[in-house]
């Protein structure tokens, strides 16, 4: 084999763990050898004490299951013996699929959910993918197939940052052919598993039916498409920065200006609100939403949508997208009349109310700790008022949630009134009424509701 045709491992640097994402197969195997060889090199020219960690993730769905991780086990063993720096890490996977759930995509999500726990525990920034030339040619047609854009197009990255991790994928411009030369030549054993023959999933379809037939008509179709992807890639990166620029200035805190947005061309909208939706809901927006969106809301004062894990609110042309509660509205009336006190910092969780307190030190805009400590938590029942401002005449809550143009799913959450003659302290969405702000230069405490996100009812006061 050539040494120009030899696949390489990405760089590393001395000194610092490496991962390899090690299924026991043939492109894994040959990234892991290739890797520590790499490794050993390096701790022979400058005794850095470099390692390489080899990740199996056990998802149980075959019968060979427990033989892969046998042989990944003897295999790393055996060249840690032979003086290659390499050690096995194995996770398990004690999930199931959900009914109707994609085996595939539900082994990949539990793979790569995996293989971020484990480089994170071991303190390693750098995990390598053995994904090759072929692979990302077949994700290129596989998206196509599915109708995908340019993002499904540009396939995978050769690398991608996710907070401090770097996910690589040194091998993106090698064929397999490649590959399977460095194997033969280096004498390597790997396992072939068997439902890589099984065309009920759609890459083995690909793979089995279609791959042959399209490389004798086209023998440079692998590397067209992958060149293909990287188009693509550039391209997704050009929406990006457009998208960017385009939502400048019109993202607050209280969401997306819609209707400046849609001053827009109605493809740069269209590009902008995707982005925007992916991330505030930290998944990537259908297609379908962002047109039923940009449809139905123009020209609207309200509306509401299902989106990702939560839901998109239109208000006075604003967009707004909160995560799904994990306890529905509760009404007034249902829930809880009782004291409170929130006289120290921390937070304060109310079950019945669905939400927390949460009480911090500030140094203006407060309210005096002892004017915390003996409040009546309610429901609204009418004619209470609500002081926006000193010098300001307080007005009907009523008034002022629509003067303030807060919507209706922001005022959900209790009150807090003074005992005895009640008067209003606070209310969800408006704040702290401006007759019971502390005076400058004295202690003071800000007060906010926030509805229980999903997973979050559990909470402790600190």
């Amino acid at each position: 084999m050539a040494a120009s045709a030899t696949p390489r491992p990405a760089e590393v640097q001395p000194g610092r763990l490496i991962a390899v994402a090690y299924s026991g197969g043939r492109d894994s195997t040959a990234l892991l050898h290739a890797t520590a060889r790499a490794a050993a090199a390096l701790n022979a020219q400058a005794d850095s004490g470099l390692q390489v960690l080899a990740l199996h993730i056990h998802h149980g769905l075959s019968r060979q299951a427990d033989a892969w991780l046998q042989h990944c086990e003897a295999q790393c063993a055996a060249w840690a013996a032979a003086g290659l720096p390499v050690q096995l890490r194995v996770h398990r996977v004690t999930t199931q699929a959900q009914a109707g759930q994609s085996i595939e995509a539900w082994a990949r999500g539990e793979r790569y959910t995996a293989l971020d726990q484990l480089c994170r525990a071991s303190g390693v920034h750098l995990l390598l993918l053995a994904h090759h030339q072929r692979d990302q040619a077949e994700t290129l047609l596989l998206q196509a197939l599915r109708g995908a854009g340019v993002a499904g197009m540009a396939a995978m990255p050769a690398q991608q940052w996710r907070d401090d991790l770097c996910w690589a994928r040194p091998w993106l411009a090698q064929s397999r052919q490649q590959i399977e030369a460095y194997v033969q030549a280096h004498g390597l054993s790997f396992v072939d598993d068997d439902s890589n023959g099984d065309p009920r999933y759609a890459r083995n379809r690909l793979r089995l039916q279609v791959w042959p037939g399209l490389t004798q008509a086209f023998p440079q179709a692998e590397a067209s498409l992958a060149v293909a992807s990287t188009w693509a890639q550039e391209a997704l990166a050009l929406q990006d920065e457009v998208a960017q620029a385009d939502l400048a200035g019109l993202v607050s805190q209280d969401g997306l200006n819609l209707p400046a947005l849609l001053e827009r061309s109605p493809a740069r909208a269209s590009n902008a609100l995707r982005a925007w939706l992916g991330a505030v809901s930290g998944q990537p927006a259908r297609a379908s939403l962002v047109r039923r969106v940009l449809q139905e809301a123009a020209g609207q004062e309200s509306g509401q949508w299902p989106c990702a894990d939560g839901v998109l609110r239109l208000y006075r042309g604003r967009l707004a997208w909160a995560p799904a509660l994990e306890r529905a509205d509760l009404a007034g009336s249902a829930a809880p009349r009782h004291e409170v006190d929130l006289s120290l910092p921390g937070d304060y969780p109310e079950a019945a109310w669905g939400g927390v307190w949460r009480v911090q030190p500030v140094l203006q805009g407060g309210v005096a700790p002892h004017r915390l400590a003996r409040l009546l938590m309610c429901a609204r029942a009418g004619g209470e008022q609500f002081q926006k401002a000193l010098g300001c005449p307080p007005r009907s809550l009523k008034k002022s949630y629509q003067e303030a143009g807060i919507p209706a799913w922001r005022r959900q959450g209790p009150l807090l009134l003074t005992e005895g003659t009640p008067v209003l302290v606070f209310a969800p969405g408006l704040g702290l009424d401006a007759r019971h702000r502390a005076a400058a230069g004295e202690a003071q405490l800000s007060v906010c509701w926030e509805p229980f996100a999903s997973g979050e009812a559990d909470i402790r006061p600190d």
